[in-house]
């Protein structure tokens, strides 16, 4: 029975959109296997956690975001891996989450070196952790059709083309303006309007809004093509 034992442990793929370009939060290994690798964050479930108290406890740690018992930003499990060598140290299987959050400054850890890294240049990751984050981006990308997550990339007030922005910056792809936001904006519950606009900026000025109450998008909006709304 010995031999059937697993090590458990979390791994983050925490992702936010900054100069129109989507990022990982990635950490430098300083200890074998992989050392002086990038990787995800993470870490092993302690014998008192359940498996949401270990991400939630990591991801505080990692970015400064959030108490204890209380994550700020959109946290969700995506997915189980216990490959027999995805660890040469022993049999380890991960949980895997995803979590959304927005633009912020790179970690600030004496300790640890950890950055924000744009996923199109992400290559060589340890573990297993490159498949990781591919299956966290494509949560994300397909979650974007149907949820209201795209807000959690946003600070508490934005506009419309912050909003679109994401979108973009996500699925990687162009987005028409106009259909974009007769969408957004005539889904119930998805924007709620702050009545104040942006102030400074050439042209008119653009209203505010923030998240509002709603989860879902009825109908859903596709990515291809940019913005293809299915009843």
């Amino acid at each position: 029975m010995r031999g059937n034992l697993f090590a458990v442990g979390v791994d983050l793929v925490v992702l936010t959109v900054r100069n129109d370009e989507l990022y990982v939060l990635l950490v430098r290994r300083d200890e074998k296997p992989f050392e002086g690798t990038w990787g995800l964050p993470g870490g092993f479930v302690a014998s008192d956690e359940d498996l949401p108290d270990t991400a939630a406890r990591e991801l505080v740690a990692q970015t400064g975001t959030g108490t204890a018992g209380r994550v700020s930003g959109h946290l969700e499990q995506l997915a189980g891996y216990a490959a027999p060598d995805r660890d040469p140290r022993g049999r380890v299987l991960s949980v895997a989450f995803l979590a959304v959050l927005p633009d912020m400054p790179d970690p600030d850890q004496p300790d640890v070196v950890s950055g924000w890294h744009p996923v199109a240049d992400v290559t060589e990751l340890a573990f297993d952790h490159a498949q990781i984050l591919a299956d966290g981006v494509e949560r994300a990308r397909e979650t974007l059709e149907y949820t209201t997550l795209a807000a959690a990339f946003c600070p508490p007030e934005f506009t419309v083309t912050d909003l679109r922005r994401v979108y973009e910056a996500v699925w990687r792809t162009e987005i028409d303006p106009r259909n974009f936001s007769r969408k957004v904006t005539s889904t119930p519950g998805f924007l709620v309007p702050t009545h104040r606009h942006v102030t400074g900026g050439p042209g008119r000025p653009a209203q505010l809004f923030r998240r509002g109450p709603a989860t879902r998008l009825h109908p859903a909006m596709l990515r291809e093509p940019a913005v293809r709304v299915v009843g």
